[in-house]
């Protein structure tokens, strides 16, 4: 099912912040992802779902340029990843803000190493080593931390923070990094309904404060009531549905899901969902 497609495309925009043009990707024998076509426009807040195996986090990889594909061309920020290499590969990667699920933060570097870790793109490497030492820029990261309500955790170390709080700590990085594009990668499957939608409400607000796009890739449909005004949906590697989320329901559920539908308790989820979107609109 595919007649969403052409709503997520939108019209007059002459460089999409994401272009895939016909992208495969194979591992060994497999297919992972298969011939896919997408555009997400610039500013845009995008959830991504699908079943176990279907391609999500090959896709945000390959978006950030650190896979090639086998076939096909990405654009990422107008730039051409399989061309990229040197200064300009290190451009692109700066420009773009990753997290995903867990081991966001470097557990031998205390909170505020982590948090100014979003500043090496704009510093010298003398710099980023005296960091180090002594810690440049601390009152960005202070200001930071205070924005994600963990500036008393300045100079804990990561082992010492919940799943929420290490998360809260990447985005405070986010947003001295100011990435123009934002991929976070199932950030929220391994913590509660409450906490993951503190994690999407952060992102979705920085986002939008900082003019960035933002795409999340996302196991706990729950969220998808919040923010998001498209979601995309992969299956076996290829593009299966692309719309609003008020579209979602059962049977699009089911066909997307496959035999994960029923373990994953989708009924509930997809009647919560059209309850949320159908009361966002009123």
């Amino acid at each position: 099912m595919v007649e969403g497609i052409a709503e997520g495309i939108v019209e007059g925009v002459a460089e999409p912040a994401v272009l895939l043009e016909g992208v495969e990707f194979r591992f060994g024998t497999t297919t992972v992802l298969a011939g896919l076509d997408l555009a997400v426009a610039a500013g845009q807040q995008v959830a991504v779902i699908g079943p176990s195996g279907a391609g999500k986090t090959t896709l945000f990889r390959a978006i950030a340029a650190i896979l090639k594909p086998h076939a096909g061309r990405i654009l990422t920020l107008g730039q051409d990843t399989a061309q990229l290499s040197g200064r300009r590969l290190r451009q692109l990667r700066a420009d773009v803000g990753l997290i995903y699920q867990n081991d966001n933060l470097i557990p031998q570097l205390r909170v505020v190493h982590n948090v100014l870790m979003g500043r090496l793109g704009q510093w010298s490497l003398p710099r980023a080593l005296l960091s180090l030492l002594w810690p440049q820029e601390l009152q960005r990261a202070r200001t930071a931390l205070r924005k994600v309500e963990l500036e008393h955790r300045l100079w804990a170390m990561p082992g010492e923070l919940s799943g929420g709080q290490q998360q809260r700590v990447a985005i405070a990085r986010l947003m001295l990094q100011q990435p123009r594009l934002m991929l976070a990668d199932e950030p929220v499957s391994q913590l509660d309904i409450r906490l993951g939608r503190d994690v999407i409400d952060l992102l979705a607000t920085l986002s939008a404060a900082q003019g960035a796009t933002l795409m999340v890739n996302l196991h706990s449909l729950e969220l998808l009531d919040t923010h998001f005004e498209r979601v995309i949906a992969l299956r076996a590697g290829r593009l299966l549905w692309d719309g609003p989320v008020a579209d979602l329901d059962r049977q699009l559920l089911r066909e997307i899901y496959g035999a994960e539908y029923r373990a994953l308790e989708l009924d509930a989820i997809a009647d919560r969902v059209a309850a949320g979107a159908a009361a966002g609109q009123s």
